[in-house]
């Protein structure tokens, strides 16, 4: 019997996109629903009673929530092709700390470029530069975080590469220019399909955003 795999998720979301690579990268055929955040599905409040957020994936009836768990688990489960995370226990752990350190400090000052003003901004345009310097300190000389080959660092981080016009234009940030080595791992990334085909196009998340910040009063 063929699995039944459904993504509960919002085509903005940088979480999303990370299931939607690792699925592409597994080839695994699954069944999309966009959900509306503003009136979420019954099926999202059953299946992540807890926080009622997406990305949710089921398969076979399970829900399994949380990008980063999700990826782990896709990982798991399809472990026949590209492996996202190293066999090594060491490295695998290394993967894990720097995932977890782009969800609890990339994540939260990204927010600060649209969503601030005045000197709540100028603090959060240092942070955004401090943290991604940290990040290409990491990467060093190498293709990709992990070394040679794509994997779960540069999935968990890749997809923030879809905001990143959006962050340029209302924080007044130039990335490229002060984080020139993670412009260019993130096209390297790029010419990877299954990143290209699950990544949002920056200039409909820079439209999306604009109007966000229209009916969330941030301007």
């Amino acid at each position: 019997m063929a699995d039944e795999v459904i993504l509960l998720d919002s085509w903005l979301s940088m979480y999303g996109m990370r299931v939607k690579i690792a699925l592409a990268e597994k080839g695994i055929e699954y069944d999309y629903k966009q959900e509306d955040l503003s009136n979420k599905s019954p099926l999202l409040l059953e299946a992540n009673p807890i926080h009622k957020k997406i990305p949710v994936l089921i398969h076979n009836g399970k829900p399994v929530c949380e990008s980063l768990i999700i990826v782990q688990y896709i990982d798991e489960v399809w472990n026949d092709k590209s492996p996202l995370l190293p066999s090594d226990p060491y490295q695998r752990a290394h993967a894990r700390f720097w995932a977890d350190f782009v969800d609890k400090k990339v994540s939260v000052v990204s927010r600060k470029l649209w969503t601030t003003k005045g000197e709540e901004l100028e603090a959060g345009k240092k942070e955004f530069f401090e943290i991604f310097k940290i990040l290409e300190g990491e990467l060093g000389d190498k293709p990709y975080f992990g070394g040679e080959t794509f994997g779960f660092v540069d999935l968990s981080l890749v997809t923030f590469y879809s905001w990143f016009h959006a962050y340029e234009v209302f924080g007044n940030i130039n990335i490229e220019a002060e984080c020139p080595k993670i412009i260019a791992w993130a096209k390297r990334c790029l010419q990877k399909e299954t990143v290209a085909k699950s990544l949002a196009d920056q200039k409909k998340v820079y439209e999306t955003v604009g109007q966000l910040r229209k009916i969330r009063g941030y301007e």
